[in-house]
């Protein structure tokens, strides 16, 4: 659907009380793929109980193999999300065939919706809100929907490089939960700078936006790591913070982590409860195991088991 321990010389990153990270980091989720998830021997070793686990649906990747990753992760006690790219969705019926395979073997109750990273669409579908107006989810029992957000803008969707498009979108989608039962939240791609990602989700609460941010944060990786994935991904302005930090021999080699711009955010979070981000999301572009062991020793809270309720 962002954060760098890169110490800035004229604004070093806050010393966060370790309260206030942990409240902030508190029920984080994480994207997983089946090829990746394939290599994690024990997701329990990992992850605690209860963790909601995004599957991403990357084109090509067969439906089985996604069903057969939910399954896993439900049976290990996870709250399962998997992706639903609407562009290679090719019809209603697959749609609705995909949806029975998930909760029938896995018994899943929560879907990410987006329109998925390919140019043109495979068939029906273009974008989420046709997925979601199909009225497939609901009459599946589908407990909640989640949908993509851009801190930076989508120039595939806004090709000037604006967000006209993008907030228009959010709209619909904000008035669809008020006009449902849905329980929806966005989740976001990642980004590299705390100060943008806060005024763009103010920017939205001004717009009378009032879905939760499930905020989208790269975990550890080489810097090369990121910028690979962060220009394959359209990742626009923040990522002159990591273009900044190459040219810096001294840092090149060093590994990146998120605690500046967690730090950040759980301080703003700190200063304004209302704040509308509430979770964290991670992607573990350095993996899994190195994602996990980070947010645990960055306090990061055991979720509350799958079959609970939690603060979503």
């Amino acid at each position: 659907m962002s954060l760098l321990n890169f110490r800035r010389k004229q604004a070093p990153a806050p010393v966060m009380p370790t309260a206030e990270i942990a409240a902030f980091m508190q029920d984080y989720s994480i994207e997983v793929m089946p090829r990746t998830a394939e290599k994690v021997e024990n997701f329990r070793d990992l992850l605690p109980e209860g963790t909601r686990v995004y599957i991403a649906h990357i084109e090509g990747t067969l439906i089985e193999d996604m069903v057969a990753t939910a399954k896993r992760l439900n049976a290990d006690g996870y709250k399962v999300m998997p992706h639903f790219p609407a562009r290679i969705i090719k019809d209603r019926a697959t749609l609705a065939n995909w949806i029975a395979m998930y909760q029938g073997e896995a018994d899943v109750k929560q879907a990410l919706l987006l329109a998925g990273g390919v140019a043109a669409p495979l068939g029906d579908f273009s974008d989420s809100m046709q997925l979601m107006e199909t009225g497939l989810f609901d009459e599946a029992g589908f407990e909640r929907l989640h949908v993509a957000g851009h801190p930076e803008g989508n120039r595939d969707i806004d090709t000037d490089g604006k967000r006209l498009r993008v907030d228009e979108a959010l709209k619909w989608k904000n008035d669809f939960q008020t006009r449902t039962d849905a329980k929806m939240a966005i989740a976001t791609q990642f980004a590299f700078e705390a100060q943008p990602i806060i005024e763009w989700a103010d920017s939205l609460k001004f717009a009378g936006i009032t879905l939760p941010i499930h905020i989208g944060i790269a975990g550890p990786a080489k810097l090369q790591t990121l910028i690979k994935f962060a220009i394959a991904c359209g990742v626009g302005p923040s990522l002159k913070v990591l273009q900044k930090r190459a040219m810096d021999v001294t840092k090149l080699l060093l590994p990146y982590e998120p605690t500046d711009v967690i730090s950040e955010l759980a301080l703003y979070k700190a200063q304004n409860p209302d704040f509308n981000i509430t979770h964290v999301h991670f992607f573990p572009l350095g993996g899994i195991k190195t994602n996990a062991t980070w947010a645990q020793e960055n306090g990061g809270a055991a979720a509350q088991p799958a079959n609970t309720g939690s603060k979503d």
